[in-house]
């Protein structure tokens, strides 16, 4: 056989090169729109234009009202979640710490408790206990993780079966109603619960991106022997994380009971997934040291418009936690490739001649 024309041999190797020269270019390309911290958001217009038209009402002034309604409260207690996940722990007890808040907030608020129904202090007073609730868990559950060392899963796992339990056994399973007006109209009004949210987000971001603390909390995640070495006080960062954790469930917990005007044992259970997954799609990662409030605020919004959309659509509950699992599920792979790309990229170090 008489060899190839050398002008074709040339050409072959000019598209060899050209392809080698720009597959990394390319991958560098996919790797920062898929690292860009605006990427749920722009799926979730996507998600929002796509299925405006194959969806009855989805687009309309009450439904929007009601995805913001629904979308607030989840907010919140996400925004405790992605401070214990920044650190590489874990919550499980947010739900659990909104149902014993609850019904605390109520026993104060009701002719049930205190009497201090009619009361101007009631409110206040609600409030307050409320608070202190979501706080002492956050305690409880920090304490346990930095100082006796246990798995933070393990931990607040115990302490959601636990709480959830005594805040039935405390009411025999019953509702608490007759709450203040003042006190409902939190939960009701949007125009109170919104800037309040936007406050609270504010404060969380503040603290992650400005502050010493935030500072330390990502140190913590990444790790947390060199945090150590390098004089960040880890154990008393764990157990801020998560009392910070347990202060926004207690604010979630106030909006929700506020909204169904009733203290509630069990109130919002099923969210547990929604909390963690909205932080987890939001980019939040779940091996720690990496997180924003505004990446949590995409997961969530993201979440409640798949949620908010399957139920106009007539699905059952299950179809839809089958969804909104797989969506999750995808997240952390994702999140698990992310990784390994970020380890790849690290330059190696230079040992010394």
């Amino acid at each position: 056989m008489s060899p190839a024309p050398a002008s074709e041999n040339s050409d072959e190797f000019a598209e060899t090169m050209t392809w080698a020269f720009h597959q990394p270019m390319m991958t560098t390309k996919i790797r920062r729109m898929v690292g860009s911290e605006y990427l749920v958001f722009f799926l979730s217009a996507v998600y929002f234009l796509v299925l405006t038209p194959f969806t009855p009402g989805f687009c309309s002034l009450e439904n929007l009202e009601n995805i913001l309604s629904s979308l607030l409260p989840l907010f919140v207690v996400s925004v405790g979640q992605t401070f214990v996940l920044i650190t590489g722990g874990i919550d499980l007890s947010v739900v659990s710490t909104i149902g014993l808040a609850s019904i605390s907030g109520a026993f104060v608020m009701s002719h049930a408790g205190w009497g201090l129904a009619g009361s101007i202090w009631a409110t206040s007073a609600g409030v307050v206990v409320m608070v202190l609730v979501g706080v002492l868990l956050g305690v409880a559950n920090g304490s346990a993780v930095a100082w006796l060392r246990m798995p933070a899963f393990i931990v607040t796992l115990t302490t959601m079966m636990f709480v959830s339990g005594l805040a039935i056994w405390l009411t025999q399973s019953r509702k608490i109603g007759g709450l203040p007006p003042g006190f409902v109209s939190i939960g009701k009004n949007i125009g109170l619960a919104l800037p309040l949210t936007c406050l609270l987000g504010w404060l969380a971001h503040f603290i992650l991106e400005r502050c010493l603390m935030g500072r330390w909390i990502f140190a913590v995640g990444q790790n947390p022997k060199t945090a150590l070495i390098s004089g960040v006080p880890v154990r008393g960062v764990l157990v801020m994380t998560y009392v910070i954790s347990g202060f926004c469930a207690a604010c979630a917990s106030i909006i929700y009971t506020g909204r169904l005007e009733t203290g509630d044992p069990v109130l919002v259970q099923r969210i547990l997934l929604d909390v963690v997954g909205a932080t987890v799609i939001g980019g939040t990662s779940l091996y720690g040291g990496k997180g924003k409030i505004l990446w949590t605020l995409s997961g969530v919004l993201f979440l409640t418009l798949i949620d908010n959309s399957l139920n106009l659509a007539g699905f059952s509950h299950f179809v839809i936690m089958m969804v909104k699992g797989l969506v999750i599920l995808l997240a952390a792979v994702f999140d698990s490739i992310k990784s390994r790309w970020t380890q790849n990229e690290t330059p190696p170090v230079e040992e010394p001649v």
